[in-house]
């Protein structure tokens, strides 16, 4: 019985792992998605300080795309909320209605 608890353990954080690198990867394509908004604001803002009308029209599809990616990282942390949750409910061996074992009462 105890090599079973030992390879429970090892199977546990070997599922550690494979959620850990996903967090990871999301969290580099959120980075990578804000580091984007941040150079796409402050291109906003030389146009916008720039008073040129041309200028000030590059701001629209600009201001779009940022609105995008802010649909973007919402939704990316959305997923890796859902993930995390099923995570810990598999590891926590729950259905997902909270029942332990996936049988119904």
């Amino acid at each position: 019985m105890a090599d079973g608890n030992r390879n429970d353990r090892r199977d546990g954080e070997e599922g550690d792992g494979e959620v850990w690198a996903n967090f990871s990867g999301t969290f580099r394509k959120v980075q990578t998605v804000l580091d984007r908004n941040r150079s796409l604001i402050q291109q906003v803002n030389d146009n916008h300080q720039s008073r040129i009308p041309d200028n000030m029209a590059k701001n629209v599809p600009l201001i779009q795309e940022i609105n995008h990616n802010i649909s973007t990282v919402s939704s990316l942390y959305s997923d890796l909320s859902s993930n995390f949750a099923s995570s810990f409910r598999h590891r926590n061996g729950k259905d997902a209605d909270g029942r332990h074992g996936g049988t119904k009462a």
